[in-house]
Order: structure tokens, then C-alpha cells, then sequence
């Protein structure tokens, strides 16, 4: 299964292990288990320090665990993790075989210091950017804590349990049998969840921090930019994200990214980070913004944070980015993740042989529609306007696909489902007003982003559209705040663009800084 090259990185990356791993496969007869087991035999020839064997007896198959003789470690990948999740399963062999993680020394000890029994399993897809972070966190748990069990699942494999959960989204994480979250969330973000005290810690540790000369709230593009800008000047630099990386994160092809010809959201929103931490910048992750208070009399701005911390800075760079627009109708909310969906990449395996919809004609909607054909049984796509809007080069592909209706001019009115999930979709003909009614078992959602403003309203001057309105330097209304990416009113959200406009602001805040604190 692994190409020469692939198979020469594999064993350089097994050359760290110094301890033995025994994986123990559970199969039956089937392609996709004969499929499985050439890939572990593979694997087992590639490091002397690690033995294969195929008479597991677990339920599900195929599957494997990977263990480590003398230790109680409950780990194990059902199905097959190729795609997305390959370097899942490469660092869980490290990891089980010995080698170090990266986490900080004071999550090692949070994770190790868990008292109860967590038993976690998470349905994810080859496909879905997201899910390798979730798998990836669990398995560093169960390494690390015998209490702690995970089991990752592909849930294009095991579609029966998927439909008996009635997962409709990826990643879906269990906990004891409950549902316990979906989507992206990272080590800390599952450890705050279940160590209760985690929040408090962090808030008390928030508190005592000094005062900061330069605050970035958002840690995307624009923020890690600003930050770079700033700590690169000798001041001292916070940076106060909901998610390192941001929106990029939920981002999959990337290749207008100036230099980088092609990577994908999560490999961006890493290396931002790692540059971020080359320097001296106190990074303060899952911290949402929860209010504003601009300064008074020369003082000190300071940002309050929805786990009940505060920060406060000399000046402040607001860069929090956007988020998926959502259609606002009846029963979006309700079937949300039960069949409304807003990652085609992610969620679209889960939806194979089944009828969807995409609602937006822009060069997202088109895209989606594209990737979708290929997977499901009928796509159909709804656009507002009397045209598509996505580049002309999209539209030739889309409309050359057998298995894919176009409807424009068509308002979305209503999500239709049967309490449990969607099960059609209700519009508008906006030329007659007449009303037609989409079976349907699946509604992407491909519409826009919305700033994420709502916490500053009544502090910063927005605009109509909800954006921070700055001037040419990144300036807000607030003198010492000021605004980079996709939040404010600055045209064109790219990546590229965000860079460029969070250096530049923070150029501005350090040019205030030095004008406002020389002597009189």
C-alpha cells in the first residue's frame, strides 16, 4: 500500500522508537480487512521493535490496536487510517513505541493527573482536515493516562454505526457512550472539558499576567502576523486566540499562497504557529473575546475573556477573523449536524449514495457541488441570484457532471427534517413565488462568513456589514486599537491579504506606542 517514498520516510520516522509495539489486528474476510493487514505487515518490516499479529478478537473489523508489552495502553484505529489520518497513525506508533510528544510538560502532567474512566470513540473521514486533531489528541491521552481509552473510527466503513448514532457530521466524539462534541477541538479544548478545574486555573493565571504593549485577539494569519511584527520590535506581545490558526484551520487546498504553490489549512495554521512561537509571545489559547473597554485618561485597554480573565495592553489588534454565514430559516439550527453541514471535505463521505443540496453559486458552493458529485448519488445546487457567480472555469466542470442539477433564482425558506434528521428542503421560485419542496437527506451550506464582531458592538465603529471599519494604517475608532483580516472592511479576504494587513497594523500600533509614551 505505501509508495517507495512513502515506505523510506516511514522507516526514518520508526528509527525514534526505542521501545516495543505490538500491533494486533482484528479481521474477517472481507477486501478492506486483507486490505488492512498488507498495510500492518508493512509497517511491522520496517522496525525491528515492532511485531504483528492478526488474532485480535475485537468486534469491529476490520481494526487494530497498538500496544506496548508492560503497559496499559488502550489505543486502536478501526478501519483503515490512510488519507488525512496516515499521520495519525504514525504518531501513535511513536508515541506507543516510546518517542516524546510535544505537548508542553504541564499538559503531560494535566493529562497524566486525570482521575476517572474516559472512554472515547471518534468517527472521522479520510477526507475531513478536522478529525486528525481530535484522533491525534486522544491518542496522546491514552498513551499517556491508563484511564484514559480511545478508539478512532472511519465512519465510511462502519456506516451502520454511523447510522444507528445517526452521525451526520465529522469528527462526532463519544464519551462512555454519550455524545460529547463534533467537530475541530484540540488537546487543551478536551482537557478543559473534562477537568472541571482546568477553566479556573487558567483564568487565575490570565489574571496575574502583566500588562502587554502590544494585545492580538485571533491567532489566523493576521493575528500571527501582527504578533510576529510586533515581538520582532523588542515589546512585550500576547496573543489571545478561540483557536490558533482560525478559520484556515476548516480551510482544505491553499495554493494562492504567495511562495507556497500548494498546502492545505491545518499544515498553514501549524506553521504560523510554530513561527508565532520562535519568538518571545505569550501565545493564550481557547480565549474568546467577550468585551472591549477602551482606555481612559492615557490608561491601559483591556479585554475581558469569556472564561472570566482579563487582559490588559497598551494597545490592542483586533483580528478575529470570520465564520461560516449561516441561512437563518427554520430548522437550520435544529438539524444542524443531523444533516446542515458546512464542510464539504469533512462531512461529505458520510453522505455517499445519498441526495444533498448546496445552497451559494459563489466559487465555494461550486466547488463543493464539484467534490460532492463524486461522492454522492444526486447533488443539487441552489443559488439566490439569477446566475452563478463561481469563476467560469468552475461552472464548465460543474455543469458537465451527470448527477447535478443547477436552480438559480431560488430562496431557501425552510429546513425540513423528521426530528432526528433532514430530510428535505423548502424554497422559493423568486420569478413565480411559487414553492417547491427538495427531498433530500443532506444541506451544505457554502454562503459566505460573517466578521466575528458581535462581542465589540458599541465599542469600535462597525459597519453596516458588522466590519471594523480602520483606515489606511489598521486604525479603528478606538485611538491605540486597531483591526487586521477578515474581520474588517479591508476588500478581498485572502490569506494573503490578511498577512500583509496584520504586519502592517502591527507596524501602526508599535508607531503609536513609540509616539504616545516620548516625552513630552
Amino acid at each position: 500500500m505505501l509508495d517507495a517514498t512513502l515506505k523510506s520516510q516511514l522507516k526514518t520516522y520508526l528509527e525514534r522508537v526505542t521501545q516495543p509495539i505490538e500491533i494486533v489486528a482484528s479481521l474477517d474476510d472481507g477486501a478492506k480487512s486483507r486490505e488492512l493487514h498488507d498495510l500492518l505487515v508493512e509497517i511491522a518490516s520496517l522496525s525491528t521493535l515492532i511485531t504483528f499479529s492478526a488474532d485480535g478478537s475485537d468486534a469491529r473489523r476490520p481494526s487494530f490496536s497498538l500496544n506496548r508489552p508492560g503497559a496499559d495502553i488502550s489505543l486502536r484505529f478501526a478501519g483503515i487510517p490512510m488519507g488525512h489520518e496516515f499521520t495519525s497513525l504514525v504518531l501513535a506508533l511513536l508515541q506507543v513505541g516510546g518517542h516524546p510528544s510535544k505537548a508542553s510538560a504541564e499538559v503531560i502532567e494535566q493529562i497524566q493527573a486525570l482521575d476517572g474512566e474516559f472512554t472515547f470513540e471518534t468517527y472521522f473521514s479520510l477526507s475531513c482536515q478536522n478529525c486528525p486533531d481530535v484522533v491525534q489528541a486522544l491518542n496522546l491521552m491514552a498513551v499517556l493516562n491508563p484511564n484514559v481509552r480511545h478508539v478512532a473510527i472511519d465512519g465510511a466503513l462502519f456506516q451502520d454505526e454511523v447510522e444507528s448514532r445517526k452521525i451526520m457530521a465529522v469528527p462526532s466524539i463519544y464519551l462512555n457512550g454519550e455524545l460529547f462534541g463534533q467537530g475541530r477541538m484540540g488537546l487543551e479544548e478536551i482537557l478543559g472539558k473534562i477537568d472541571t478545574n482546568a477553566g479556573a486555573r487558567q483564568a487565575e493565571k490570565i489574571n496575574a499576567k502583566d500588562a502587554f504593549d502590544v494585545l492580538v485577539v485571533g491567532g489566523g494569519p493576521a493575528g500571527a502576523a501582527a504578533a510576529i511584527y510586533a515581538a520582532r520590535k523588542g515589546i512585550r506581545t500576547g496573543v489571545a486566540a478561540e483557536r490558533f490558526g482560525g478559520q484556515v484551520l476548516d480551510t482544505l487546498a491553499i495554493e494562492n499562497f504567495i511562495s507556497v504553490q500548494e498546502t492545505e489549512g491545518p499544515k498553514l495554521a501549524t506553521a504560523l504557529e510554530e513561527h508565532v512561537k520562535q519568538y518571545d509571545v505569550d501565545i493564550m489559547n481557547l480565549q474568546r473575546g467577550e468585551a472591549l473597554i477602551p482606555a481612559t485618561d492615557g490608561g491601559l485597554h483591556e479585554v475581558r475573556l469569556a472564561g472570566g480573565a482579563s487582559l490588559k495592553a497598551k494597545t490592542v489588534i483586533l483580528a478575529t477573523g470570520a465564520r461560516w454565514r449561516e441561512m437563518n430559516v427554520p430548522g437550520e439550527q435544529e438539524y444542524r449536524a443531523r444533516g446542515v453541514a458546512y464542510c464539504p471535505h469533512c462531512d461529505g463521505p458520510l453522505f455517499k449514495g445519498k441526495r444533498v443540496a448546496v445552497i451559494g453559486g459563489g466559487n465555494s458552493g461550486v466547488e463543493a457541488a464539484i467534490d460532492l458529485a463524486g461522492i454522492v448519488a444526486q447533488v443539487t445546487l441552489i443559488e439566490f441570484d439569477s446566475q452563478l457567480r463561481a469563476d467560469a472555469v468552475l461552472q464548465r466542470k460543474l455543469h458537465s457532471l451527470p448527477n447535478v442539477k443547477v436552480i438559480t433564482s431560488a430562496l431557501t425558506t425552510e429546513v425540513v427534517g423528521n426530528g432526528e434528521k433532514v430530510t428535505g428542503l423548502r424554497y422559493k421560485d423568486r420569478s413565480t413565488d411559487e414553492v417547491h419542496d427538495l427531498a433530500l437527506e443532506g444541506i451544505f451550506v457554502q454562503i459566505g462568513l460573517l466578521p466575528n464582531t458581535d462581542w465589540l458592538k458599541g465599542t469600535v465603529e462597525l459597519s453596516p456589514r458588522g466590519e471594523i471599519i480602520v483606515d489606511a494604517k489598521g486604525q479603528t475608532s478606538v485611538p491605540g486599537v486597531f483591526a487586521a483580516g477578515d474581520v474588517t472592511t479591508v476588500p478581498y479576504k485572502q490569506i494573503v491579504i490578511a498577512v500583509g494587513e496584520g504586519a502592517k497594523a502591527s507596524l501602526a500600533a508599535f508607531d503609536h506606542l513609540i509616539r504616545t509614551s516620548a516625552p513630552a
